[in-house]
């Protein structure tokens, strides 16, 4: 039997290869909304970001989402995945 294929991802901040469940999915839907996509299976063109504070304010301050999505990310989006990584930081042992 063939083991299953693992799907990577790069992260736009640090630029390194992880496997797709370990990052936030960020999207831009057809209508150019931003959202966080934690699920990974919305529609819309995504980028993907390391679960680390340092890569938030890496991608952040270069504006990596904004060029990846071809579109100014609104502060809202980046409050909630700011939310979102605190939230993991305090759930991780």
């Amino acid at each position: 039997m063939k083991p299953k294929k693992i799907p990577m991802r790069k992260c736009v901040a640090c630029q390194e290869m992880t496997p797709k469940k370990e990052l936030i999915r960020v999207v831009r839907n057809p209508e150019g909304q931003v959202s966080l996509d934690l699920t990974g299976k919305a529609s819309g063109r995504g980028a993907y970001i390391c679960k680390k504070q340092e890569c938030f304010s890496l991608a952040r301050k270069r504006k990596s989402l904004d060029r990846s999505l071809e579109v100014a990310i609104p502060d809202e989006v980046y409050e909630r995945l700011e939310m979102e990584l605190m939230g993991l930081s305090t759930r991780e042992p």
